[in-house]
């Protein structure tokens, strides 16, 4: 098993399932380190690529946040980064490699832990031959094919925390906060921690807003006597005709907090701070309702191997955790309806998104 992509709270507990599920059935379990990269890379640090997974090694993990193996986010064997003779970055496909790394150790099939950039990967490396199951992971909630991921319900906690710690401070000094939570292309988190939170305004990906609008909602609370307000802003949220912030020429997300603040401030004469959580929300024990799912999606994913269902990442739905195509999974992710019952709770609570 790998996990890969970016760390969320429950991918220990992943791990600890299917060692323990795998050692029920008989087999010997073997943990590939850094994604794929440890199939490469034999050793690094004294540090093996592939390791086997027994009892004592996955002794104790369920509550830890991270994960024993490493991940990475630039492992992807279809384009890995390599440095050319020149100094300059290209990447090159190394995925036959992989394939045939597989076969040479014996390895008979391969579950894979990740969110969709990762669980891509697996369908793809499952179309050149190899046997896998994935196992859906990424704070975001966007995979569509299972009702929930896990690391997910832990984000919102800590987001949902942070916000409400932000309200007596916010009080005390009169002032606009505005907090960026991840979110690039959805926007559940900042949805429902900000719910939860008692934010005065949530701006997701989903529902394009207007600067104007924000302003409207700090200013009708002004009036009312209540000076402060809370903004929870997902970092891919965007301006009704505009593109979301981004932070660097790569493409990577963030910002979208400091121009925000920068504009209430001007228009509202408000004084506005900004908190970014970033990777905070990753990090940390899971929740118990993330432990237990996913335990619950590794021992599944043991279950799959042991009938041969290839091909299928395990996902919840209605309460049962089964197996699903990993196409379909992989297909399209799950945004925010702008006009669901958790919106329209917002909206009939007085939140405003901005448009």
């Amino acid at each position: 098993m790998n996990t890969g992509g970016g760390d969320a709270p429950g991918l220990n507990a992943v791990i600890r399932a299917v060692t323990l599920a795998g050692i029920d059935q008989g087999w010997e379990v073997l943990g590939i380190r850094r994604g794929y990269t440890g199939l490469l890379q034999e050793m690094v640090d004294e540090d093996p690529g592939v390791c086997v997974l027994d009892a004592h090694a996955v002794r104790g993990i369920t509550h830890l946040g991270g994960t024993i193996l490493g991940t990475s986010t630039r492992g992807n064997p279809f384009g890995l980064e390599v440095r050319q003779p020149d100094g300059t970055t290209g990447t090159v496909d190394r995925s036959d490699e992989i394939i045939s790394l597989f076969e040479e150790r014996g390895i008979d099939a391969l579950i894979a832990i990740g969110g969709d950039g990762s669980l891509r990967i697996a369908h793809e490396l499952y179309r050149k031959g190899l046997p896998v199951v994935g196992v859906p992971k990424t704070i975001d909630n966007d995979l569509a094919a299972t009702d929930v991921t896990f690391g997910f319900q832990t984000a919102v906690e800590v987001a949902t925390d942070a916000i409400g710690r932000l309200h007596s401070t916010a009080e005390s000094h009169q002032r606009v906060m505005v907090v960026e939570l991840m979110g690039r292309h959805t926007g559940w988190i900042a949805l429902e921690s900000g719910m939860a939170g008692g934010a005065d305004v949530i701006l997701i990906p989903e529902i394009p807003f207007s600067v104007d609008r924000i302003v409207e909602k700090v200013l009708a609370r002004e009036r009312a006597g209540r000076r402060f307000s809370i903004v929870v802003v997902a970092e891919g949220a965007s301006p009704r005709g505009g593109d979301p912030s981004y932070a660097d020429e790569e493409g990577r997300y963030g910002g979208i907090a400091e121009r925000l603040a920068g504009e209430i401030e001007e228009l509202a004469e408000k004084e506005t701070r900004t908190l970014v959580l970033g990777h905070i929300q990753r990090g940390g024990p899971p929740t118990a309702y993330d432990r237990n799912i996913s335990l619950r999606f590794g021992a599944a994913a043991v279950r799959c191997v042991a009938e041969g269902a290839m091909g299928t990442m395990v996902a919840l739905t209605g309460g049962d955790v089964r197996p699903v195509p990993l196409e379909d999974a992989v297909r399209d992710i799950k945004r925010v309806d702008p006009n669901c019952d958790a919106v329209q709770t917002a909206r009939q609570l007085g939140i405003s998104f901005g448009d």
